[in-house]
C-alpha cells in the first residue's frame, strides 16, 4: 500500500507539466491547420511527430508518414530521413516490426548514399533494437555493434549511449547477465553529463534488468523505482509501461502478489493508452499467472485472451513471414551492392591496365630509341647487381652463423646450469652408495661372528643412507623434469605461467651456467617477488629465453666490472637483482645489475640486431634484439635505464588484464 500511495503522489505532482505540454501540442496543431506553405508545414509535421514520440506512438506515426510524403515531394532528403526514423520507431513501439524495419532499411540506404555517418549510426541502432524486440537478439547485436562504433567516431554521445544500452539489453535477453551489465556500465559512463529524459529512464530500467538477472533483487528494485520516477517526470509514456511490468515481475517473484497486481494492471493500462502491444503482452502474461495463483479464473481467462491476441499481433505467422521476406530483400540488396562494388573495382582495374599498357608502350619506344646509348650503363648495372647479390649472400650466411652461434651459446649456458644443478644430488647418491656397500660388508662380517647387535646397528645405518639416496635421487629427477619442462619445444600457445617461478628458475640456470665456464665467477643474487601476481597468460619458453638473455647480460656486466677493479680492492660486490611487480593491468619483471652501465651514446642502438658492446668474439649482438622481439610479440614493452659506472636496469612490461566480478551496484545521480 505504501508503494501505491507513493506512486499516486508522483503522478499528482506530474499533472501540471502534462497540462503545459498539452497546451504546446495544441498550439502546434493550430499552426498546422492554418499553414499552407509546404516547407513550413513539413517542419511543423516533424515537430509534432517528435512531440508525440515518447507519449503517443500512433499519433507520432500519423504525423511522420505525412511528413515523409511531403519531404519526398519537396526532395528534402534530410527531412525524409528524420521522418523515416520517426515512423520506423513508432511502428516498433506499436509492434509492427516488419514495417518498422522496412522504413529503417530505406533510411539506412539513404544515409549511405548521403555519406551521413551520424544518420547511419542512428538508423543502425534503430534496426538493431527492432530485431531485439522481435526476439532476433543476435541479428540485433550485428547491427548495434557497428552503430556503437560509428557513433563513437562521430562523437554522438546520445546515439552511442543508445547503442550501448541496446547491446546490454540484447545480452540480457540471451541470458548473459555479466555481458549485459558490462555494456550498461559503458552506457552509464557515456551518458554522464547528458540531458535526455527517456534515455535516462531506459538505462535505469536496464540496470535493474541486469541486477535482477544476477539475483540482486534489492539493487534491481532500487533502479526500477528510479527509472519510474524519471519516466513520470519527463512524460515518458514509452518506458513507464515497461518499467511497471518489470516491477510487477519482481514483486511476483518474491510472493508480494498485491503489489505485483497493482503494477501489472498499471502496465497494461499505460501500454494500451500509448499503443504499445509488447508491454501489454508482458504485463498480461504476468496477470494471467497472478490470477491463476490467487484462484481468480475469470480474470485469468480475460488476460489470457488479451495476451493471446497481442502475441498473435506481434509474432503471428503473417508477421514472421513479412519479416523473412524483408530479410531476404535486405540480403539481396546487400549482395547487389557487393556486386556493384566488384563491377566498379573491375572497371578501375581495366582502366588501370589500359593506362599501364599505354605508359609501357611509351616507355618501350623511349627505351628502344635510347637502347644503344644505355647498353654500357646496363652492363655496368648488371656487374654491380652481381656484386650486390654476392655481398647479400655472404651477409645472409654470416647472419645465419651468428644466429646459430647465439643459439649454441644459450644452449651451452643452459646445459652448464643443468649439469651443475644435477651434480650435487648425483654426488650424494654416489657417495652414499659407496658407504652403503662398506656398511653391508661390515654387517656381513658381524653376522658371521654372531654379533647381531652390531649387525642391526649397521643395518639401521644402511637404511638411513638408503633413504638419503632415495631423497637425492628424487631431487635429481625433479630437477630433470623441471628442466625438460622449461626446455621442451614450445607450441607457440600461451598458457597460464607463474612469473615468479620462471624468473627464479632462469636466474639459477644463468648463474650456474656462468659458474661452469668460469669457476672464479661469483655474484650476489637478490630477488624481490610480488606474491600477488599469480599466473600470467604467456608462452613460457619464449619469455624464459628473453629473461635468460637479460640475466646473462647482467652477470656479464658485473663480472666485467669486477675484473677491472684495481688489484687488492675488495669493496665492490657484484650484485644482480630480480624484481617482479604488478601495477594496474601490467606485470613488471626487472633485471638490475651494479655493473659499469651502458654508454649514453649507444643507448639507442642496443636493441638493434648485431649491435653489441662486448669485445669481438664474446657476443653476437642478437640477445637483446631477440628479447625485444619476443616481448613485443606478447604485446609488452622492453625498456632500459642506465647510469655509466653505476649499473643498468632492464624492465619487461607484460599485459595482465583482470576480469572484475560484479560488485556493488553503481550509483546513478
Amino acid at each position: 500500500m505504501k508503494t501505491i500511495f507513493f506512486s499516486i503522489l508522483i503522478i499528482a505532482g506530474f499533472v501540471f507539466s502534462l497540462s503545459a505540454q498539452s497546451r504546446e501540442t495544441d498550439s502546434l496543431k493550430q499552426l498546422l491547420r492554418t499553414q499552407s506553405e509546404d516547407s513550413t508545414r513539413l517542419n511543423l509535421l516533424l515537430e509534432l511527430a517528435f512531440t508525440y514520440y515518447f507519449s503517443k506512438p500512433d499519433s507520432c506515426l500519423t504525423f511522420a508518414e505525412e511528413a515523409l510524403s511531403l519531404a519526398r515531394k519537396l526532395r528534402r532528403p534530410t527531412a525524409q530521413l528524420e521522418a523515416l526514423n520517426r515512423a520506423g520507431e513508432s511502428l516498433r513501439f506499436l509492434g509492427d516490426y516488419p514495417r518498422s524495419l522496412k522504413m529503417q532499411m530505406e533510411a539506412l540506404e539513404l544515409n549511405r548514399k548521403m555519406k551521413d555517418i551520424i544518420g547511419e549510426a542512428k538508423t543502425l541502432s534503430f534496426i538493431g533494437v527492432t530485431y531485439t524486440d522481435f526476439r532476433e537478439y543476435r541479428v540485433g547485436i550485428r547491427y548495434l555493434r557497428p552503430a556503437k562504433e560509428l557513433s563513437r567516431q562521430s562523437s554522438d554521445k546520445i546515439m552511442e549511449t543508445f547503442a550501448l544500452t541496446g547491446l546490454g539489453n540484447a545480452y540480457d535477453l540471451l541470458n548473459m547477465p555479466d555481458s549485459a551489465l558490462y555494456f550498461q556500465r559503458l552506457a552509464l559512463n557515456t551518458f554522464s553529463g547528458l540531458k535526455h529524459g527517456p534515455l535516462r529512464s531506459l538505462i535505469l530500467m536496464r540496470f535493474g534488468n541486469s541486477f535482477s538477472s544476477l539475483g540482486l533483487r534489492d539493487s534491481a528494485m532500487v533502479y526500477y523505482h528510479k527509472a519510474l520516477r524519471n519516466a513520470i517526470d519527463v512524460n515518458d509514456k514509452v518506458n513507464d509501461s515497461k518499467i511497471q511490468a518489470k516491477i510487477a515481475g519482481l514483486y511476483e517473484s518474491s510472493g508480494e502478489y498485491d503489489s505485483s497486481l497493482y503494477y501489472a494492471r498499471q502496465s497494461v493500462k499505460n501500454g494500451q493508452q500509448s499503443a504499445q502491444p509488447l508491454q501489454v503482452l508482458e504485463a498480461s502474461n504476468l496477470l494471467v499467472k497472478l490470477f491463476r495463483q490467487t484462484k481468480h479464473a475469470d480474470s485469468a481467462f480475460f488476460y489470457l485472451d488479451v495476451a493471446t491476441r497481442t502475441a498473435d499481433h506481434l509474432y503471428g505467422p503473417q508477421k514472421v513471414k513479412e519479416l523473412q521476406l524483408l530479410m531476404l530483400e535486405e540480403q539481396k540488396r546487400q549482395q547487389d551492392a557487393i556486386r556493384e562494388q566488384e563491377r566498379f573495382k573491375n572497371r578501375i582495374k581495366y582502366i588501370s591496365v589500359l593506362s599501364a599498357a599505354g605508359v609501357l608502350s611509351m616507355l618501350a619506344v623511349i627505351l628502344l630509341i635510347n637502347n644503344r646509348r644505355k647498353q654500357k650503363a646496363n652492363n655496368l648495372l648488371n656487374q654491380q647487381k652481381s656484386k650486390i647479390e654476392e655481398t647479400l649472400a655472404a651477409l645472409k650466411s654470416a647472419q645465419a652463423q651468428l644466429i646459430q652461434s647465439e643459439k649454441m651459446a644459450s644452449l651451452g649456458e643452459l646445459t652448464a646450469g643443468i649439469a651443475h644443478e644435477i651434480q650435487n644430488p648425483m654426488n650424494f647418491v654416489n657417495n652414499f652408495s659407496e658407504v652403503n656397500k662398506e656398511l653391508l660388508i661390515e654387517m656381513k662380517d658381524e653376522m658371521e661372528k654372531g654379533n647381531m647387535g652390531n649387525a642391526r646397528a649397521l643395518a639401521n645405518d644402511a637404511i638411513e643412507n638408503q633413504e638419503k639416496i632415495n631423497h637425492h635421487g628424487k631431487r635429481a629427477d625433479a630437477i630433470i623434469k623441471g628442466m625438460l619442462q622449461h626446455s621442451r619445444s614450445g607450441s607457440g600457445v600461451k598458457e597460464p605461467t607463474d612469473i615468479n617461478a620462471l624468473a627464479d628458475e632462469y636466474l639459477r640456470l644463468a648463474y650456474h651456467g656462468l659458474r661452469a665456464k668460469d669457476k672464479s665467477f661469483n655474484a650476489l643474487m637478490e630477488t624481490n617477488f610480488d606474491e600477488t601476481i599469480g599466473t600470467v597468460n604467456i608462452i613460457p619458453q619464449d619469455i624464459g629465453r628473453a629473461v635468460l638473455n637479460l640475466i646473462t647480460n647482467a652477470f656479464y656486466a658485473v663480472s666485467d666490472k669486477k675484473k677491472k677493479q684495481p688489484e687488492g680492492q675488495t669493496s665492490y660486490q657484484p650484485t644482480v637483482t630480480i624484481i617482479t611487480k604488478r601495477t594496474g593491468d601490467k606485470v613488471l619483471i626487472s633485471v638490475k645489475d651494479n655493473g659499469n652501465g651502458i654508454p649514453q651514446k649507444v643507448i639507442d642502438k642496443i636493441f638493434q640486431p648485431f649491435f653489441t658492446t662486448k669485445p669481438t668474439g664474446e657476443g653476437t649482438g642478437l640477445g637483446l634484439s631477440l628479447s625485444y622481439d619476443i616481448i613485443n610479440a606478447h604485446g609488452g614493452e622492453l625498456s632500459v635505464t642506465t647510469r655509466e659506472g653505476e649499473g643498468s636496469e632492464f624492465i619487461i612490461q607484460l599485459p595482465a588484464v583482470l576480469r572484475q566480478p560484479p560488485g556493488i551496484p553503481p550509483t546513478f545521480e
